[in-house]
């Protein structure tokens, strides 16, 4: 029989391996800038928005300084429809329009900002909602989607071609979380709803990020999906631009993110499940690590 002394003994040394298994990682990451993309199912489970707040908590009294970057595809479409405005799909992304473009930005920064902000602070760290319109984050330029037939025009959509990131810099000084939403304006100052893959992915390397974290709903990289033992640990830029055609449509952005980061001298990009509670830390803080690694070729 085994006593409860022992099994109290063997939690205690399993918990000790595993803070002196993070050391290395929490030198190499002191002081540095770790940009997350939160999205997924993780944005409408309470539980694990709940351990995602902890987490960002957690990075920043380790000393690391955690920015947070978020879309909200579900709680847009779903106010739209309480609004009786029919949400259209084109190629993957919501053809946005005038009437829509001010629902996008409310929902993004009132709601699901403001409501992370909150749960930041509930778990012990400091926030500040943000979006790409204070201090000229970010200035976007309208974009239309490729296809076969010809470029196909998604209405209000942009992507980020400027960030300022001074204003980010001066909430992390201030020891703050910064929580940004991604609706930004062109060089007319007509408001833009922008991939917040993309975004997360450009601000990343204004920052000189040291990591770029992207959440899914999914366990990684597939190479041969839907051959679920086709998932990749670990893959260069170069090996990643030879596979990016060949993608799922709703992971070509992420790993578009990935790729773009990387080039762009951020060190590594990750994208991660985030239905696994506190897979944040199990990225950053283990050596087995999480999800699929991107690294420079």
């Amino acid at each position: 029989m085994i006593s409860s002394n022992s099994h109290d003994n063997d939690l205690a040394r399993i918990k000790a391996e595993t803070l002196i298994e993070s050391l290395p990682w929490l030198q190499r990451f002191h002081q540095k800038v770790v940009v997350v993309k939160f999205g997924g199912n993780a944005m409408v489970d309470e539980n694990l928005q709940r351990a995602f707040a902890e987490d960002m908590a957690y990075l920043r009294w380790v000393g690391i300084r955690p920015v947070v970057v978020h879309g909200g595809g579900p709680q847009i479409s779903a106010k739209l429809a309480e609004l009786g405005i029919e949400s259209e799909f084109r190629g993957g992304f919501r053809v946005t329009t005038q009437e829509s473009i001010s629902v996008v930005r409310d929902v993004l920064r009132n709601e699901i900002s403001a409501s992370l902000a909150a749960m930041i602070e509930a778990a012990g760290a400091e926030a500040q909602v943000l979006s790409g319109e204070d201090s000229n984050l970010f200035r976007a330029e309208l974009t239309t989607l490729d296809s076969a037939e010809g470029p196909i025009d998604i209405g209000l959509v942009g992507e980020v071609v400027q960030v300022n990131p001074r204003v980010v810099f001066e909430a992390l000084d201030a020891g703050r979380i910064p929580v940004i939403s991604t609706v930004a304006p062109d060089a007319n100052g007509q408001l833009l709803n922008v991939n917040a893959d993309l975004a997360a992915s450009s601000l990343a390397i204004a920052l000189g990020a040291e990591k770029l974290m992207v959440l899914t709903d999914v366990p990684g990289l597939y190479s041969d999906w839907p051959n679920r033992d086709s998932l990749v640990s670990e893959i260069t830029a170069a090996e990643l631009e030879q596979l990016l055609p060949k993608l799922e449509s709703g992971m070509i952005p992420k790993m578009q993110a990935c790729l773009s980061a990387v080039d762009g001298g951020v060190p590594q990009a990750h994208v991660i499940d985030g239905r696994t509670p506190h897979s944040i830390l199990l990225e950053i803080f283990t050596v087995s690590g999480f999800g699929t690694m991107v690294l420079p070729s």
